[in-house]
C-alpha cells in the first residue's frame, strides 16, 4: 500500500507538503506541486477516502435512494442529480430499492455507515418504518416526488401535479372529449393523489363527474397501464379518452387498445404525464404533461449541496411548473355528440 510518506520520499518534499497538495489545504509552489503530482501518478497513490472523511467529518459524497434506476423517469432524475454533483465536486452513491421496506431501511443504514454527507430520496412507495427512520436520521435530506416533509432538515422538490392534471384534462375537454377515464397510481402515492385531485377538479369545473368505473388504479408501470386498459375495454361503452398518470402507464394502455382493434387517436385519445423520451417516438407520438424531470434532480442536489457548503437551511418545499406537450395521440375534434350518460353519472 502506497502511503503519503512514500510520495514525499519520491518527490523530495515533506509529508506535510504532500498532504497540502492532496487535500488542497494550502497553496504550494507550482514546481513543487508538479513534482508531488508526478510522484502520485508514478506510484499509483490513492487517498484513503474513508480516513479523510473521518478526519474532516466530510466525505463529499451524497447518497441517493431510488425505486429503480432503469425506469426512464428515474434515470433522467438521476442524471440531473449526478451532473450537478459532479460539477460541484461531489460523488453520488446510488441505491436501488425496488420499493421494498427491507431494502430501503438497509440502504439507509448502509449510506450512513459510508459517511455520506447528505441524502436524496425518490421512491414510489415508502412504508411507515422507512419514513420514520428517515425523519429520525441526522443527515440533511431532500425528497423528490413526495409528500411535504415531517422532520427537521428535510426538503421536498416536486412538480405541481395538481396543475399538470388540470392541463391534461382541459386539453381533452377543449377537443370535445368528455368521457375520460383516469389511470391513476396507488392510493398511497402522493403525486397520484394530487393528479387525481387536479383531474377531478377540472372535470367538475366542466360540470362532469366520472363514475367510479372510469377511475382505475395502476402500479405506475407499463404492465399496470396494459391491465387497466383491458379492464376498461371489458366495460361498455369504451371511453373516448384516457389520462394516464405517467407515460409508462399510457404506453401500456396504448398497447392494450391496439390489441383490441382500436385506432389511436380516432377511437381513443391518450394523454400521459412526465414526457419521457420514448413517448415522442411512439406512433402516434404521445401527448403528455411534461414535468421538468432533469431539473428536479439538478435542483434537489443543488439544494442539498448549498446546505452542505454554506449551512443555509433547506427550503421546505420547491415546486416546478409542468407544461403540456401536444403531439399526436389526441384527436383534433369529436365528430359524434358526447355521450350524455357520462355527465353527472352516479358512482
Amino acid at each position: 500500500m502506497i502511503r503519503l510518506k512514500d510520495v514525499a520520499r519520491q518527490s523530495g518534499v515533506s509529508v506535510t507538503t504532500v498532504s497540502h497538495v492532496v487535500n488542497g489545504t494550502r497553496r504550494v509552489a507550482p514546481d513543487t506541486e508538479d513534482r508531488v503530482r508526478r510522484a502520485i501518478a508514478e506510484l499509483g497513490y490513492r487517498p484513503d477516502s474513508i480516513a479523510r472523511a473521518l478526519k474532516s467529518n466530510r466525505s463529499r459524497t451524497i447518497g441517493m435512494i431510488v425505486t429503480a434506476a432503469n425506469n426512464p423517469f428515474f434515470a433522467e432524475v438521476i442524471r440531473g442529480v449526478e451532473d450537478n454533483c459532479f460539477a460541484q465536486g461531489y460523488s453520488l452513491m446510488l441505491c436501488n430499492t425496488g420499493d421494498t421496506d427491507t431494502r430501503q431501511l438497509t440502504y439507509l443504514q448502509a449510506l450512513r455507515d459510508k459517511r455520506v454527507d447528505g441524502l436524496i430520496v425518490m421512491t414510489a412507495h415508502s412504508g411507515p418504518d422507512f419514513l420514520q427512520a428517515l425523519a429520525r436520521q441526522p443527515l440533511p435530506t431532500v425528497l423528490m416526488d413526495a409528500a411535504p416533509p415531517g422532520g427537521d432538515d428535510i426538503a421536498v422538490v416536486n412538480d405541481d401535479s395538481c396543475l399538470g392534471a388540470r392541463l391534461a384534462i382541459d386539453h381533452l375537454l377543449e377537443r370535445g372529449l368528455e368521457d375520460i377515464a383516469l389511470l391513476t397510481g396507488p392510493v398511497s402515492h402522493p403525486r397520484s393523489a394530487e393528479r387525481l385531485a387536479g383531474a377531478l377538479a377540472a372535470l367538475e369545473a366542466a360540470g362532469l363527474r366520472p363514475p367510479a368505473s372510469r377511475i382505475v388504479a395502476t402500479n405506475l408501470l407499463a404492465d399496470g397501464g396494459y391491465d387497466a386498459m383491458r379492464q376498461l375495454l371489458e366495460r361498455r361503452p369504451t371511453p373516448q379518452a384516457i389520462f394516464a398518470f405517467n407515460d409508462l402507464v399510457a404506453i401500456g394502455a396504448m398497447r392494450a387498445a391496439r390489441e383490441q382493434g382500436l385506432t389511436l387517436p380516432d377511437d381513443l385519445s391518450v394523454v400521459g404525464y412526465d414526457d419521457i423520451e420514448l413517448g415522442r417516438y411512439l406512433s402516434p407520438a404521445l401527448t403528455t404533461v411534461q414535468q421538468p424531470i432533469y431539473e428536479i434532480g439538478a435542483m434537489a442536489s443543488a439544494q442539498l449541496i448549498e446546505r452542505l457548503e454554506h449551512r443555509r437551511p433547506l427550503q421546505r418545499l420547491l415546486e416546478l411548473a409542468p407544461r403540456l406537450v401536444v403531439r399526436e395521440s389526441v384527436r383534433e375534434s369529436v365528430r359524434d355528440p358526447v355521450r350524455a350518460s357520462v355527465r353527472g353519472a352516479a358512482d
